[in-house]
């Protein structure tokens, strides 16, 4: 079979060996608590700021504005929790029905205590329309959060134009920027977001290691309290290790970003156009232009309800891909949510494909895809669902088009 094929670098990216080789040191010779006064303890306190450097120049931010949290979901909820208390009934939230759970579950939480939350609707194309954030405001919105780019279909949603609506009305606003940081370009001297979570895992950093963007002037209240680092807002322990790696994670993303940008849009439309050529029943989930660099959301039509099988015969071919976000896979063969909002009908939204390419993905792995896919789609099971009416053929060409 050869080696195996990694294409679910949405759910997570593998190290960069250039970032391992930073992180040993701190996983076995320096591994001084950066809170102790000696020796050890300040040369870990010396790596954790070089980090925060490094992380903060991702976003032209000052290292003063980055906290760092256990990971990109700890930062969302650090982000809605810590800008609004429970209890405080009078306050509102605005979000989009299509966020990461890391958002959404802080909001319905909130719900409970009697704070309103907004959930914006999106278009087929999953993208946020602006006129109908500014329609949802009101005089008591403290919070607007809307990602900057969609896990499951990696849509790009407009947060420029979102933040200044937002900034406009006084209220602050947050982006769930963990599929985007490292990928694209996010700058907040031109970016007006109070708020910015983000992940080392998925730019090819550490797993369990966050941080949160927090512009200068901002009040947060902790959520995690005890020994008062992170300037308070995140007591406990700081994992040096994971914090070097996150570091030095951004710093390559920064200097390598707009070229591998460009390789991975150019792996991913190739792979798209043969899938044109070759699959009409393929069509693509998502905007066809206004997506991350290296993300395809793929249904297959009459297939949709078979996804869990497609899956398992991809695995078993040497293929890894998944059929939405990792944080939900517990939900595996019910609709997605997203995809529901989207305006697919329940059976459409139990079938999307994410094939999610990365830093170390080739052109020899995206053509032995190309030939493991139809071998997996022509199982007994798939082969009898599929669909080839000129209805979805036509489908395929118009989300090409669009």
């Amino acid at each position: 079979m050869g080696s195996r094929i990694y294409f679910d670098h949405s759910a997570t990216t593998p190290l960069d060996p250039r970032v391992f080789v930073l992180m040993e040191p701190y996983l076995l010779d320096d591994f001084g608590n950066p809170s102790s006064l000696h020796r050890e303890g300040r040369k870990a306190r010396e790596a954790v700021e070089t980090a925060r450097a490094q992380v903060a120049a991702l976003f032209g931010a000052a290292p003063s504005e980055i906290v760092f949290t256990g990971s990109g979901t700890e930062a969302d909820n650090l982000a809605i929790l810590g800008s609004i208390r429970a209890g405080t009934g009078s306050a509102h939230i605005v979000t989009s029905s299509i966020e990461h759970a890391g958002v959404l579950e802080p909001c319905r939480f909130l719900e409970r205590f009697g704070v309103k939350v907004d959930y914006l609707p999106v278009d087929s194309y999953g993208l946020v329309d602006p006129e109908n954030l500014r329609r949802a405001l009101r005089p008591e919105t403290r919070l607007v959060s809307i990602m900057a780019a969609n896990n499951v279909v990696g849509t790009l949603q407009p947060i420029a134009e979102l933040a200044r609506i937002a900034k406009q009305h006084g209220a602050l606003f947050h982006t769930d920027a963990v599929q985007a940081a490292g990928k694209m370009r996010l700058d907040v001297n031109e970016l007006p977001a109070d708020l910015i979570s983000l992940s080392a895992h998925k730019l090819h950093g550490p797993k369990g290691v966050g941080a949160l963007y927090v512009r200068d002037g901002v009040e947060l209240n902790p959520i995690v309290l005890g020994g008062g680092q992170e300037r308070g807002l995140r007591s406990a322990t700081e994992n040096v290790a994971g914090i070097v790696g996150f570091g030095a994670a951004a710093a390559l993303a920064r200097e390598e970003m707009e070229e591998e940008a460009r390789d991975l849009v150019r792996l991913r439309e190739y792979l798209l156009a043969r899938l044109r050529a070759t699959m009409p029943h393929a069509y693509l989930i998502g905007h066809p232009v206004k997506r991350l660099p290296g993300h395809l959301c793929l249904g297959f039509a009459g297939q949709e309800g078979e996804v869990l099988q497609l899956l398992t015969a991809l695995d078993e071919a040497g293929v890894a891909v998944s059929s939405g976000s990792a944080c939900s896979a517990h939900h595996a063969g019910a609709p997605s949510e997203i995809l529901l909002a989207m305006g697919f009908d329940s059976q459409r939204a139990k079938g999307s494909l994410r094939v999610t390419l990365g830093r170390f993905s080739t052109e020899s792995e995206v053509n032995r895809f190309l030939e493991i896919l139809p071998r997996a789609l022509a199982a007994p099971g798939l082969a009898a669902a599929r669909d080839d009416s000129p209805r979805n053929v036509e489908l395929s060409v118009a989300q090409a088009r669009n």
